[in-house]
This record gives C-alpha cells, sequence and structure tokens, in this order.
C-alpha cells in the first residue's frame, strides 16, 4: 500500500503545474512572476482556479511543469478559455463560488493527466482527502503537499456546494490545486481558498463544470462542447494511455488498482477507464434531458439525481454507482452502455459505427458475467437499437469537406500548383540540387529557377525568392496554391510543411496545402520481402493509377500499418500491401523515432505498394507520446471528403487550427501527407503514363 500511495503521489506531482503571468521569460522559477496552481485534466487542458487564472493580464497567461523527475522545468504559453462564474470577476474580495478556470495550452507537450472522478464530491462524506500545489519557501518555489480532513460542505440546494477542509497549513499559492480522494485515487475537486482565521479552507468539486455553457446551436462536431471536448479527451487519454506501456512509470489505473479500488463494487479500475474510454468514442449526449431519459428508462434506478444534473457519458455512469440498487450493478451499467451505444446522436463521425461497434464488444464481454436472460435482453437492446436507423454523417464546419455534387466538382478543377524538386546528391549527403516550377492546370511546367550543391539546413533561404514568385503566379483570391514538393525517399522525413520563406511569417503548412511526392519510386531499395517486385513493375504501376482513380471517386478509409493499440509493429511486405483495398490510405504512426530497423524501409515499401496517397506523422522527439489521438483524428479526417481531392485541403485546415492553438488538432503535429498523381509526371523523369 505504501508503494502504490507513493506512485499516486508522484502522479499528483507530474500532473500539478504552477501558472505565471505570461512576462515569466527564461526565468522559471521566479516567484514574482508566480499566480497559483493548477493541473493538468485533459492533454493540453489545464483546471485551475478563476481568481488564479484571472491574475495575468490579457487572458495571456503561461503554464510551468515537469512532466518526469529529473527533466527540468517547462513552460509552455496558454489562454484562460473559460471561467466560472463567467466575466471579469470582483475588484475587491473573494472570487465567487464555483471560482473555477479552464486552460488551454498554446501548443502540443507531452505531460501527465490526472485521474478526475465521475461521481460529484458531495458524496464523498466524511474522511480523510490530500492536496497539492505549488509555494514559495524561503524564497523558493516549491512542491507542497498533505493530508487534509472533510469538515463538512458549504451551500445548500444550490449548485454552489463547497468542501470545507481542515487539520493542515494551506500557504499562498497552492490554490488552483487538486483534491485527491486517496482510497480511490482519483482527484475529486480543486482547492479554492484558505481560512483567514483557522488551518485548512475551500475545495470546489470538479461536478461544478458541468455548469459551463450549453451551445445554443445543436453541436455538429465534439469541439463545439467545450465541457463534452475536455472530459471526452480525458477518459481517451486514460484509456489510451493503458492500451500504451511503459515500464518505467505507472498510470492512473495501475495505481488504482494496486490501492484496492473499484469503482462502484463493480468494475475494476481497468475495466471502468476501457469503458469510459469506449463511451468517450461515441458522439456525447444530444441533450441532458436525452441523458436523463436514458438513466430514467433504467430498471432499478433510483432517484433523485445530484445536482449539477449529468451531462456527459462519463457521468451517468458515475449517478449508477450511488443511486443504483446494489450500488451500480453490473447488469444495470451494461444496460446503460448499450442504451448510450444506441442512442440519438447530435452528430456522427466516420468513426462512430467503429465506436459502437468496440462499446458493444466491451458491454457484451462483460456480460458472460451475467445469466443467459439478461445476454438476451442486451442483444434485443442492440438489435432494437439499429432498426431505429442512423442519422447520416454530418461534416463539421470549416473542415473544407465537400457538402455536394457542386463541391465535388469543384475540387476535380484542375488548378496550377508549385512543384519544389529536391535531388540528393549522394557524394555529398547534406547538400542538393533544387528547382522551382510554376505547373500550370494542364499539366505543362515553366521551371523559374534552379541551383547545384545548396546545403539542405539552409535550404529556405535561397528558396524564399523563387517560391514567392512562383505563388504569385499560382494563387488564386481565397485559394492558394498548393506547393507539390517532389523528394527522394530518403528526404520523405524532411519538413518543408515547417519552413518559413521569412522570419515573421507563418509556416508554409499554415500558409497553403504542402504535399510531398516520391521522385525515385524506380531506385528504391528493395528488400527480401519484395524481391518479386522487378518483375511485377508494370503490374503495380497500373495498381498505382487503379488505387488513385478509386480514392478520387470513392470516400477513403486510413489504415494504421505499424501500430497496435500503442504497441510497435513491422510494415507489411510489399505483397501484403498490395492485397489491401484501393480505399485504403496507409497510415503509419510511429514513422522516424529511428529506434527500429524497419524505419528507414516503412515508406519505401508503401510507395513500392502502388500508393500515392498516405499519412505520417514526424515524432517531434515525443516517441513515447500517447497515439491514440491520432489514430482517431486520421480516422475521420481522411474518411470525411467524399474523394481524396479534399484530403491536401484538409491537412492545411489541421495546420492552420492547431497554428490557432486548437486542443482538437492537436493530434495533427508533425503530419506529413503524401499526395503523389500518378498521371502528372515529374519533369524529365521520363514516365509514360496515361492521361487522367
Amino acid at each position: 500500500m505504501d508503494a502504490a500511495r507513493r506512485a499516486l503521489r508522484g502522479l499528483v506531482m507530474a500532473s500539478t503545474v504552477r501558472i505565471h503571468r505570461a512576462d515569466v521569460g527564461y526565468a522559471l522559477d521566479e516567484p514574482a512572476t508566480f499566480l497559483g496552481s493548477g493541473f493538468f485534466i485533459a492533454p493540453s487542458w489545464v483546471l485551475t482556479c478563476a481568481h488564479v487564472a484571472r491574475g495575468g493580464e490579457g487572458g495571456g497567461i503561461v503554464v510551468v511543469y515537469e512532466s518526469a523527475p529529473g527533466l527540468g522545468m517547462s513552460a509552455v504559453p496558454a489562454t484562460v478559455v473559460a471561467t466560472l462564474p463567467d466575466g471579469p470577476g470582483p475588484e475587491s474580495g473573494n472570487w465567487p463560488a464555483p471560482d473555477l478556470a479552464l486552460v488551454r495550452l498554446g501548443e502540443p507537450v507531452d505531460h501527465e493527466c490526472v485521474y478526475v472522478s465521475e461521481r460529484p464530491a458531495a458524496y464523498f462524506g466524511e474522511g480523510k482527502v490530500l492536496y497539492a500545489g505549488w509555494t514559495v519557501v524561503e524564497g523558493r518555489l516549491q512542491f507542497l503537499d498533505g493530508p487534509l480532513s472533510v469538515q463538512g460542505t458549504i451551500g445548500g440546494w444550490s449548485t454552489d456546494v463547497q468542501m470545507r477542509l481542515g487539520e493542515n497549513d494551506l500557504p499562498h499559492g497552492v490554490s488552483g490545486g487538486p483534491v485527491i480522494d486517496p482510497v480511490r485515487g482519483e482527484v475529486i475537486g480543486v482547492l479554492k481558498s484558505r481560512s483567514r482565521h483557522a488551518r485548512g479552507g475551500t475545495s470546489t468539486g470538479l461536478e461544478q463544470l458541468r455548469t459551463l455553457p450549453v451551445p445554443p446551436d445543436v453541436p455538429r462536431a465534439e469541439h463545439d462542447d467545450l465541457y463534452q471536448a475536455v472530459f471526452h479527451a480525458h477518459d481517451r487519454y486514460h484509456r489510451d494511455r493503458q492500451r500504451h506501456p511503459d515500464g518505467r512509470r505507472h498510470t492512473w489505473v495501475d495505481v488504482q488498482s494496486q490501492l484496492g479500488a473499484r469503482p462502484g463494487r463493480t468494475l475494476t479500475p481497468d475495466e471502468r477507464v476501457q469503458l469510459l474510454g469506449r463511451l468517450a468514442d461515441l458522439p456525447p449526449p444530444a441533450s441532458t434531458r436525452s441523458l436523463l431519459d436514458i438513466l430514467d428508462s433504467l430498471p432499478d434506478f433510483q432517484t433523485p439525481l445530484p445536482l449539477p444534473a449529468p451531462r456527459a457519458w462519463r457521468d451517468g455512469l458515475g449517478a449508477l454507482y450511488e443511486c443504483a440498487r446494489g450500488d451500480g450493478a453490473l447488469d444495470l451499467i451494461l444496460d446503460y452502455a448499450v442504451r448510450a451505444m444506441a442512442a440519438e446522436r447530435p452528430f456522427v463521425t466516420p468513426s462512430t459505427p467503429e465506436a459502437e461497434e468496440a462499446l458493444w464488444d466491451w458491454a457484451w464481454q462483460a456480460a458472460q458475467r451475467l445469466g443467459v436472460r439478461h445476454r438476451r435482453s442486451l442483444a434485443a437492446q442492440r438489435i432494437n437499437g439499429f432498426l431505429s436507423g442512423r442519422p447520416a454523417v454530418v461534416a463539421a464546419p470549416g473542415t473544407g469537406r465537400p457538402g455536394g455534387r457542386a463541391d465535388r466538382d469543384e475540387a476535380r478543377t484542375a488548378q496550377p500548383c508549385v512543384l519544389l524538386e529536391l535531388v540528393q546528391r549522394h557524394w555529398e549527403p547534406d547538400r542538393c540540387d533544387w528547382s522551382v516550377c510554376a505547373v500550370a492546370p494542364g499539366g505543362e511546367a515553366v521551371r523559374l529557377e534552379e541551383a547545384e550543391r545548396a546545403p539542405l539546413a539552409g535550404l529556405p533561404a535561397p528558396l524564399a525568392a523563387p517560391l514567392a514568385e512562383a505563388f504569385r503566379r499560382c494563387d488564386e483570391p481565397g485559394r492558394p496554391a498548393v506547393l507539390q514538393v517532389a523528394l527522394p525517399h530518403s528526404l520523405l522525413g524532411l519538413d518543408v510543411d515547417d519552413w518559413r520563406l521569412r522570419p515573421d511569417d507563418p509556416p508554409l503548412g499554415v500558409l497553403r496545402p504542402v504535399v510531398l511526392r516520391c521522385s525515385d519510386r524506380d531506385q528504391l531499395p528493395e528488400d527480401d520481402e519484395a524481391a518479386s517486385y522487378g518483375a511485377d513493375r508494370l503490374d503495380i504501376d497500373e495498381e498505382r493509377r487503379a488505387r488513385w482513380r478509386w480514392l478520387h471517386a470513392h470516400r477513403a478509409k486510413a489504415e494504421v500499418l505499424d501500430c497496435d493499440e500503442g504497441l510497435r509493429k513491422p510494415v507489411p511486405p510489399v505483397e501484403q500491401l498490395r492485397g489491401l483495398s484501393h480505399g485504403t490510405v496507409p497510415v503509419l504512426c510511429r514513422w522516424g523515432d529511428h529506434r527500429y530497423e524497419d524505419d528507414a524501409a516503412a515508406l519505401a515499401r508503401i510507395v513500392r505498394g502502388g500508393f500515392g496517397v498516405a499519412l505520417w506523422r514526424r515524432p517531434r522527439g515525443r516517441p513515447e507520446a500517447v497515439c491514440g489521438e491520432f489514430h482517431r483524428g486520421s480516422f475521420d479526417e481522411i474518411a470525411g471528403p467524399a474523394s481524396a481531392y479534399r484530403l491536401p485541403d484538409v491537412v492545411h485546415a489541421l495546420r492552420s487550427r492547431l497554428r490557432s492553438g486548437r486542443p482538437d488538432a492537436f493530434w495533427a503535429d508533425g503530419i506529413a501527407l503524401l499526395y503523389d498523381d500518378p498521371h502528372q509526371p515529374l519533369p524529365g523523369t521520363g514516365d509514360l503514363l496515361e492521361a487522367p
């Protein structure tokens, strides 16, 4: 038990952050800029007190954290997105309850997230809790934690219920830190204030986040509802974190299991996190009323429900722990899961059917612990849900997805593009020859400039002027030309989309679509599995054209080739890749971390296999990043457009959203798109390809 509590403390330390004013600069340990504490509640989201977050100026603050012992403190800019209550706050005195703020990071970073209880803090009752935060001790910023006793609540029937805490000092700076249930190993609240006349203070339960504003219109995507977006990301993170083994770090589920916690006395911590992760893959409930109707329809469910009312699937599950006969009996939980699977949807995404199937697989496996009568009932509910039908996929606004025939026809219209071709000098691997062309809609290329022996490390500077001229020739109002970058396979990892032609410019990939082409398909190295490639060259060229035609006439489907639920696996051999359907877009999750012998051959196999469209991500120095959101995002974004014509625009939109600090796009950090049209041969290659 002591080892489990030490591991719990380590997770709390890794998740607890300092909030500083935006002028912190490089002095990360300067107490003068320190505002208070907070903690990571979901990837790229920090929860703190409103009075802490609003201590900065203009909504801009800096989050300072240390993700693991010995790694040192890191700082990332952040923005206050929402406060409860909303508004500038009082000019003097304490902030009114609930005094909470959600802070969004300005860029993707790796960090630990707390596990947030799905049951309201008001159910905690009397006992001990733990707290954590940062404070100034003898002129230095230091982490502080310890126990507190629960001494009752402040509030009444309203939603402003706070927990009174005592028997320990709460120094200045710990406000905004987490309050932890040490028995279940989960966070239940936020430290709000310290007592002026006695030891201790107050905390606010995290269920108060349910009072965040509900969107006035029907949400068309998860990120339209801040509450749902944050907690879906939270639940998927912990599910994916458990799937991604790392012997050096405990997970919250590992610690909860060591503590002997059993949510609702029915599920193990691992079963709970798997269920919540599958529920978070679904679109949220259509409304709070629809969620309450589902709860009311469950047999043996006892009301009343606590305030604030449940709003997300996880909230409904937490309510079952307290209100169900038998404290959340398994049959009731499974009935709830199947009703969620068949519920009315405010929107659906391409991954929704797969998410429903995964939830059903989990429920049916768990149902083997029940009698045959209840299994028949679950199967009947599932069949009835399918018979009721499903709404059509609704595209999220602003993603560039086609909405009708006119959009698809417009996407097929030939557009001018800019072609940048790099040729590596094998006897000087750090140098290359380059050329810039403006390519007319008919395919005629006008070479604007070229050079030899340019250093690879300094390419953006000499390319700035010729690329700017090419863009002027090819851009149209509201429609920047696509930049095609033709590279030998050994340079396909080059981050051209991150180049800045001028120091103050945004990256190229934010300004316009940037796609990659492979310029040396005929010279790719062969491996043992592909020994037959030479004999099948003509067949593979025909497959390449057939795949391209299919992808540009039908909806595509992503397939992750090198990762299985967080576990690295080799990319299949060429002959096996050729067996994939023509609608497949290969996706590489683990490419480029240079820890596996297969890295160098992965993309070469895909190109040899006849694929002209593929997606991968560069590791950005974060090889241990949890990859569930990348898998999910790739699946939805690739399957979103009616054809692959829109994929360059989709990737461009993702990079723009990433640049603007949208956490829903952080999964796309470092993505690259191979988009190599076999009907548009590169100048000088001598390819004899049919007209499109």
